[in-house]
């Protein structure tokens, strides 16, 4: 079975790594950039120092590519943007206020990185290490900033709504919503605004309205909090839990040094450390997640593809995904569950045990789901 390859036609999806100073967001690049994939296998991603494009581990692909015995297999990516340390003050331009605040606007999600550790030898910026605190001082600065948006706008708002101008009272009826919450310091995803609301402010890319998910950087060999009983871990996972976000435990400094260690080694030299967890891993699936993200496959001898759509995309929004004439040229596609395919032991065999099925426009897709397109 030959997959159908064409450019690619939306741009790849970004996570900028946000945190206050001396929490490992430069260590945990460093780590995600050496475990980066190929640029040349995605025509749209960005060519640039502070942006590693990371493939994101799927046991699928590879066992799709030896059923196929393709000669080259590419993972669904998304890209990691190592943005400048935030402090306090950020909102009004202190530090690198400013082109802080525009990068993290350049992303779709924010992985926000928390020290999760004691250590004497690595200062704080507060000189103390309460990670809720952290977490409120980092959210703060992006509500301070996306308050002085709206208020902004809503400035420019009053004569539009004088004038009759159509749409202007409800966007800024939506806007007030905004502030109203922003003022008791919740972020805009927590403003409990409709789908429509959303869409009538979704042009001003607001920094809250962008998912977070939380890294709690440990340290081998350190005083790490979730080990500890003095109630730090808890006030901080209470805090996240609040926000319904999910979290991830990883070890940025060992991550790093792993990536110098074989392959066959790894295991060995993680027990060694004290680091049973493969953090990274763990971190890059849950950013997949957090995006809303799943993928679907083409497979065949030339190659092994993870194509990334939006979960609850139709067949010809994932048919864009490999070429844009896929969704208004979309005519059926054929769909087998990856683990139907791989059970089957090949295309012809899963089409007689009757896996194989033909779906048409509405067809939503499903994780995991091989694919083949029909097209005029």
């Amino acid at each position: 079975m030959r997959g159908i390859l064409g450019a690619i036609e939306a741009h790849m999806l970004k996570i900028g790594i946000v945190g206050l100073p001396n929490v490992g967001k430069s260590t945990l690049f460093n780590a995600l950039t050496k475990a980066s994939v190929p640029c040349e296998n995605y025509p749209f991603c960005t060519i640039d120092p502070s942006v590693g494009v990371v493939g994101v581990p799927d046991e699928r692909l590879a066992a799709l590519t030896s059923f196929s015995k393709s000669e080259k297999t590419i993972p669904a990516a998304i890209e990691f943007v190592d943005i400048a340390g935030l402090v306090k003050g950020a909102s009004q331009g202190e530090g690198l206020g400013n082109q802080f605040l525009a990068n993290i606007r350049e992303t779709d999600a924010i992985l926000e990185l928390v020290r999760f550790f004691d250590d004497t030898n690595i200062t704080h910026v507060d000189e103390q290490i309460e990670p809720y605190k952290d977490i409120e001082v980092t959210n703060l600065e992006l509500v301070l900033a996306d308050a002085e948006q709206v208020r902004k706008r809503r400035d420019k708002l009053v004569r539009d709504i004088q004038t009759n101008v159509k749409g202007a009272k409800e966007e800024d009826d939506v806007l007030k919503k905004l502030e109203q919450g922003f003022a008791e310091g919740k972020l805009a995803l927590h403003a409990n605004l409709t789908p429509e609301e959303k869409k009538r402010i979704a042009y001003l890319n607001l920094l809250t309205m962008k998912p977070i998910l939380y890294g709690l950087n440990k340290k081998s060999g350190g005083h790490n909090l979730d080990e500890l009983t003095d109630g730090r871990a808890e006030r901080a996972l209470d805090i996240i839990a609040s926000f319904g976000s999910e979290y991830v435990y990883l070890d940025a400094a060992t991550e790093r040094e792993l990536n110098d260690v074989a392959d066959e080694d790894r295991a060995s030299f993680r027990q060694e450390l004290g680091v049973h967890e493969d953090g990274l891993t763990d971190l890059i699936r849950k950013s997949y997640k957090t995006l809303n993200l799943i993928s679907f496959f083409t497979t065949g001898t030339d190659e092994t593809r993870a194509w990334t759509i939006t979960q609850g995309s139709t067949a010809p929004t994932a048919g864009a995904a490999i070429h844009n004439d896929f969704l208004e040229k979309f005519i059926r596609a054929e769909v087998v569950a990856t683990a139907d395919l791989l059970a089957a032991g090949s295309y012809a065999a899963a089409r007689e045990q009757a896996k194989v099925r033909t779906e048409g426009k509405d067809y939503v897709v499903q994780d995991g789901d091989v694919m083949v397109f029909l097209h005029w």
